[in-house]
Order: C-alpha cells, then sequence, then structure tokens
C-alpha cells in the first residue's frame, strides 16, 4: 500500500518521497578519497617531541646548521606518520637552496597532520609570513619557530609522543 501526498500550494498529489542510500561504511575509503574527517588517521611512526628553546639554542650554538637538521628530522618524521609530504631528503634540498620556502611549507604539513585527523590546525602555511614580516627585527622567525615547533610537538603528544 502506497501512500500519495498532497502539495498544498497546488493540491496535486505526488509520490511519496524516495528514501536515500546510506552513507559507505569508514572501511569503505577508497586510496583517492581526500583527507578530511572521515579519512583514515595516519597510523605510521609517532615523531619526536623537540623542546623549543633547546632548538634555538641549537641554531645559535651551531650557527644556523641546526635548523637543517630539524627540517630533516620533522619532515622525515611526517612523511614516515602520514605517508604523504616532502620527506626529510627534499626537505633538505630544499632549505639549502630557496629556504625561505620551507617557512610555507613546514607548517602548511603540520596543518594537514591535523586536518587528516579532523581537528583544526593551530598553524598554517600563512604561519610563514612571520618569516617575511619579522626578518628584519629577527622577532619573526622566532614567532614563526615557537608556533610551527609547538604545534608539531602538540599533535606528536596528542598521539602518543612522550615528552
Amino acid at each position: 500500500m502506497t501512500e500519495d501526498f498532497t502539495n498544498p500550494q497546488t493540491a496535486e498529489t505526488m509520490p511519496p518521497p524516495v528514501a536515500l542510500a546510506a552513507p559507505a561504511p569508514a572501511s569503505a575509503v577508497t586510496q583517492w578519497q581526500q583527507p578530511g574527517p572521515f579519512a583514515p588517521v595516519p597510523s605510521g611512526p609517532v615523531g619526536k617531541v623537540r623542546s623549543t628553546g633547546s632548538c634555538i639554542l641549537l641554531s645559535i650554538v651551531t650557527l644556523g646548521i641546526y635548523p637543517l637538521v630539524w627540517y630533516y628530522q620533522t619532515h622525515e618524521e611526517m612523511k614516515r606518520h602520514t605517508g604523504e609530504g616532502l620527506g626529510g631528503g627534499l626537505a633538505l634540498v630544499i632549505a639549502l637552496f630557496f629556504g625561505i620556502v620551507l617557512s610555507f611549507l613546514t607548517p602548511g604539513e603540520v596543518a594537514r597532520l591535523y586536518e587528516r585527523r579532523g581537528q583544526q590546525a593551530p598553524v598554517s602555511a600563512v604561519t610563514g609570513l612571520w618569516t617575511l614580516l619579522g626578518a628584519i627585527i629577527v622577532i619573526g622567525p622566532i614567532v614563526w619557530f615557537v608556533k610551527t615547533n609547538g604545534a608539531l610537538n602538540a599533535y606528536w603528544r596528542s598521539v602518543g609522543a612522550r615528552g
């Protein structure tokens, strides 16, 4: 027995509404699905929490060599964790030849870590503007590093890292 519905504006009889299909289960995620709240959560190894103060001190003591190590290590950890991203080798090459680019790429990759888990990211590629706007007075790059390293540390802790 089917029930007809009447449109009150035109007094026409209409068929009943069609039921929509249920959404696909989470296990039906394909390899082409874009990251989002229902995308699989990264399951690779968890990265290392690095003290922001220690990293800044090492940057000063090593006369700017430690930031290259930091870029390599953090990008390699993010790639191992998600299976996506630059990776350490490419990040190091970019740092050596086009260093300012990593000021935008690194917080962008950190933001994608959060977005893959359906969380709001505390940094984005726009965070890189701190290095451009504040390079004259040195404060900008420090703000950039504190924000980016802090967001990365918070992410690693949220997935089980100690430190």
